[in-house]
């Protein structure tokens, strides 16, 4: 039984996802469209444009289905409608993709997104929302760019939505739904192709209708997860990682092979990272952890113990890990060593409930709580400080960061 929980009231939604969000000025009116010589850059109809990241947590109940949007900076929630047999959270950044029974797949708009111009950033805020549900049996990854958001599927297959529609209608329609063919991985949308592993090890790159344009010479055998950064794709390999980076319409791959005798059950299978970060974080094996360094094409191991979840600050020097006794830790990256550590969770989670995360941001980290109904925000520039315990109405059993 999940123990008492320590909250404070969320309003009430009765629309059939959610509606009424939250924020932190009471509302999230806009001035008028601007004519159009007079638009400013970065414009975005029906949002405000903030000079600070507009940062969210999408958390839900696995067991009653309860889940709601955390704004980070007013504490404040937007309650959603229950979603009985959610799952799984994935984001992409500004949506959230709540997997939950027979398939369906709830999407939410946290209402918080950064558009990344290369050599400046946009924040946004607007409503969270209800965009509505599709059918996406076994979602194992989500992945995006500006026009298409790819939802990968546990039998290699990937289901395609197009942002237009989810951005400004705020709705999933059957037109935009597209199935990728011959697909055995995780499918990445990346500088308007589609990235696509297929079954004998070779990267596809496809184009808006799903036509092979090209294939890259070095191959990624037993494809696993994959993370989008500025540098590239990386796709976990049997062999390493395959990092894919485009100049203009050509598509290389560049292999980083694993240290000799990694054994094949150290293997990464799945990347966490700071999104805009190029260090990437994965398990290895059942007692250690991988940092794969993009920008010195490298691969570092760290003996963590057993886990419950990992993720990288981004910084090229620190790992997180949440080790099974629910303490979090600091790991420096040129020796292993702990250099900080908390204890946190009051009980690890049992068989059969979903283990937590850890979310990470330019200057916090964040790990959900189920048993004590809470998420707690670390400062991870400062010895892991606990520096706040934001507590909610249910369980977070599934938690998920936007607006990075």
């Amino acid at each position: 039984m999940k123990a008492p929980h320590r909250t404070r009231t969320a309003a009430t939604i009765g629309a059939l996802l959610l509606l009424t969000a939250a924020c932190g000025d009471g509302g999230t009116e806009t001035d008028p469209e601007p004519a159009a010589d007079q638009t400013p850059h970065g414009y975005v109809e029906g949002a405000e444009e903030t000079a600070d990241t507009q940062t969210r947590l999408v958390l839900a109940d696995a067991e009653s289905g309860e889940a709601a949007v955390l704004d980070l900076a007013t504490e404040e929630t937007t309650a959603l409608e229950p979603l009985p047999g959610v799952e799984r959270a994935l984001g992409d950044g500004r949506f959230a993709y709540l997997a939950g029974a027979e398939g369906r797949v709830h999407v939410v708009d946290s209402g918080g997104w950064t558009v990344d111009h290369g050599d400046h950033v946009h924040h946004y805020r607007t409503e969270a929302r209800a965009v509505g549900t599709v059918e996406a049996p076994g979602l194992t990854a989500v992945h995006a760019d500006t026009t298409r958001t790819a939802l990968s599927l546990d039998d290699g297959t990937a289901r395609l939505l197009d942002r237009a529609p989810l951005e400004d209608e705020g709705a999933v329609g059957e037109p935009s739904q597209r199935e990728t063919e011959g697909a055995a991985g995780v499918a990445v949308p990346h500088e308007g192709r589609l990235l696509v592993p297929v079954a004998d090890g070779r990267i596809d790159v496809r184009d808006a209708e799903g036509a092979t344009v090209a294939t890259l010479d070095e191959n990624c055998p037993e494809a696993g997860g994959a993370a989008a950064t500025r540098r590239g794709v990386a796709f976990a390999c049997a062999d390493g990682a395959l990092l894919v980076s485009a100049e203009g319409d050509t598509f290389t791959g560049e292999k980083i092979d694993y240290p000799e005798d990694t054994e094949p059950a150290a293997r990464a299978t799945a990347f966490t990272h700071r999104p805009g970060s190029d260090t990437l974080a994965a398990r290895a094996g059942d007692d250690g952890a991988w940092a794969l360094d993009l920008a010195a094409r490298s691969w570092t191991r760290v003996d963590t113990g057993p886990l419950l979840a990992v993720n990288a600050v981004g910084d090229g020097a620190t790992l997180l890990a949440l080790t099974e006794d629910g303490e979090l830790r600091a790991h420096d990256l040129a020796d292993g060593e702990v250099t900080a550590s908390t204890p946190l969770l009051e009980r690890p989670p049992g068989e059969g409930e979903p283990a937590p995360v850890i979310e990470v941001d330019t200057a916090r980290a964040y790990v959900n709580d189920p048993s004590a109904g809470v998420v707690y925000e670390i400062d991870h520039q400062d010895d892991l400080r606990l520096a706040r315990t934001l507590a909610l109405d249910f369980a977070p059993d599934l938690m998920v960061e936007t607006g990075r």
